[in-house]
């Protein structure tokens, strides 16, 4: 069975013993804060016209949801929505901006990793990333050795740079010590996984981590 999927994206089972966390292929990221403290902000529905999502301004060089008819994406995501509509969407606190500033330069810092759909929430993000090498298409297990170009590098960095910014301007914050991953299998995949981070607000309410849930 071949395995990749439009001949780009590598296919391993998700968290396969072993697996090379720096090979090329897509990542689906979840960070946590620290006890699920809404440091971030809060959601609220803001009018808007436009299906919102935080990574609008990003641009992506390997297929979209639809790319032989892109006006189909956006026809998909206003499916059942007015001209202008209340959209749930965090109200952003000043770390919470950072961490959407910081998540958007990990291109900067890391030339071979690429962003796709993401969203920040009171208390966690989720995002996509796609590690576009394809020297390293073909799987190797995991070598102890240099550490600084693989999934847990970027996060760490990531994770650093916002704590660091918080402490410089005795903002309180704290990340929850690990973050979650799941390795994005194929393109059906993709878009589910795509289009539970654009609900990601809308469905705050009933959320496993949102806190005020938990408190009712």
């Amino acid at each position: 069975m071949d395995d990749k999927f439009q001949n780009k994206y590598r296919i391993p089972s998700n968290r396969l013993q072993g697996f090379d966390y720096s090979s090329h292929g897509l990542y689906f990221v979840t960070i946590c804060t620290k006890d699920r403290v809404h440091y971030f902000g809060n959601i609220s529905p803001v009018e808007t016209d436009n299906y919102p999502s935080q990574n609008q301004d990003n641009t992506h060089n390997y297929p979209s949801r639809n790319q032989d008819n892109p006006s189909q994406n956006q026809a998909e995501n206003n499916m059942g929505k007015s001209d202008t509509d209340h959209y749930p969407s965090l109200r952003v606190t000043q770390i919470g901006q950072i961490a959407i500033d910081f998540w958007k330069e990990i291109p900067k810092h890391y030339p071979f990793a690429e962003l796709d759909e993401f969203v920040i929430m009171p208390n966690h993000l989720h995002g996509i990333l796609f590690f576009n090498r394809p020297e390293k298409s073909d799987w190797t297990e995991n070598k102890f050795g240099s550490q600084s170009q693989n999934l847990g590098a970027v996060i760490r960095a990531f994770k650093a740079s916002v704590k660091r910014y918080a402490n410089n301007n005795q903002i309180e914050f704290d990340w929850q010590t690990r973050f979650h991953d799941r390795i994005i299998r194929d393109d059906r995949e993709l878009r589910a996984v795509r289009q539970y981070i654009i609900n990601n607000p809308e469905k705050w309410a009933n959320d496993d981590l949102n806190l005020a849930r938990r408190a009712t």
